[in-house]
């Protein structure tokens, strides 16, 4: 399947929240593989908030990466590669292994200097190729008021 159709059919929860929690800063992708970026998106989550998995899958990691902990979710049905989804920093919940069903707590967010205020990095992944998970979440409607000509 052809990833754009592919990311047209999956929808993810939020893995924070409910409400949608503020973005503090959105994806940037990097030009090339090795160049400065911003590869997934901060949302605003104090510490001990549970994240919650956005989809069905499987907890492929859980432990430290680089000194902080980190859970990647992956995604069955997703092609091959599978699409993954990563959260940093957070103490993981589940083991990997575990299979999860969408909105199962698999962490919690911890202090981390990586925004200014307490953030979850949540990223997305297709084999080495990041994307931006915030087109695959769903928000709430907008509501368009009708234009009429004059002042009431």
């Amino acid at each position: 399947m052809h990833l754009t159709m592919l990311l047209a059919m999956l929808t993810l929860l939020w893995p924070v929240g409910p409400p949608p929690p503020e973005i503090l800063r959105g994806w940037e992708p990097p030009p090339g593989p090795y160049a400065a970026g911003h590869r997934g998106v901060d949302l605003a989550a104090p510490p001990g908030t549970p994240v919650l998995a956005p989809a069905a899958g499987t907890v492929t990691f859980a432990g430290p990466v680089g000194g902080r902990g980190a859970v990647t979710l992956t995604l069955p049905g997703t092609g091959t590669p599978p699409l993954r989804t990563t959260f940093t920093p957070v103490t993981p919940l589940v083991p990997q292994g575990t299979q999860v069903s969408p909105g199962t707590p698999i962490a919690e967010v911890t202090e981390n200097p990586h925004c200014p205020k307490t953030c979850l990095h949540w990223g997305l992944l297709k084999g080495e190729t990041y994307l931006n998970p915030l087109p695959l979440t769903h928000r709430p409607a907008s509501r368009l008021l009708p234009v009429t000509r004059g002042a009431p």
